[in-house]
């Protein structure tokens, strides 16, 4: 079973929706039983960054969210869930990230012809051969919303990379942890088939 927490950020059904397709069993839930008890764990969101930890820390779904890091259970961040992961964000200088993994968050810079919030397809660029992009060719299409953007402290955590305005950190993994700040539940076939990767690792994989 995948738990997919709720905590208010949006975008949990369409990331449900591509599980069952998959034919992967999968629950929207805020319970923090559940979510320690899952096999996989999926932090998804959308929205502004100091708003989506008040609601975590409310629902202490912070303190759940370290403990299922902490037992190697398979955690997956996309988009507002990969920038969590981390420690600070621009958007919201006055919250502190979970600060489960090092680095910030930082505003796209603006760039003549480019619009911000970045949203659209970009390809990525593959690095240190990510466990989500195993199968997949070389220069992968994504489908990414957002205005922010990971620069990670640990260079040999970030997987892929895609050039917006600057170099975005696109997607990390470290043991048991693995994030994407492109959508893979809106990125067709390829997407599909990152959630694929992540749905079939076993604890003891990471």
């Amino acid at each position: 079973m995948i738990a997919i927490i709720d905590y208010d950020a949006g975008n949990l059904k369409s990331v449900e929706k591509a599980l069952t397709y998959l034919g992967e069993d999968s629950v929207i839930t805020g319970d923090a039983r559940t979510i320690l008890e899952a096999d996989k764990v999926i932090l998804p969101g959308v929205g502004a960054f100091g708003d989506a930890m008040e609601n975590l820390q409310k629902r202490e779904l912070d303190k759940v969210i370290k403990e299922v890091c902490m037992k190697n259970t398979p955690f997956l961040g996309i988009c507002l869930g990969l920038q969590l992961l981390f420690e600070s964000s621009e958007e919201s200088p006055q919250a502190e990230g979970l600060g489960i993994l090092k680095g910030q968050i930082l505003r796209i810079p603006d760039k003549e012809g480019l619009k911000i919030p970045h949203i659209g397809w970009n390809s990525l660029t593959l690095q240190h051969q990510g466990r989500l992009f195993e199968g997949l060719e070389e220069h992968p299409y994504v489908y990414f919303v957002h205005s922010y953007y990971l620069k990670a402290e640990e260079e040999q955590i970030v997987k892929a990379v895609t050039d917006y305005s600057t170099c975005i950190h696109a997607s990390v993994e470290k043991g048991n942890i693995f994030a994407c700040q492109f959508h893979p539940e809106k990125s067709s076939s390829t997407g599909l088939k990152i959630l694929k990767n992540f749905a079939q690792l076993k604890g003891g994989d990471c």
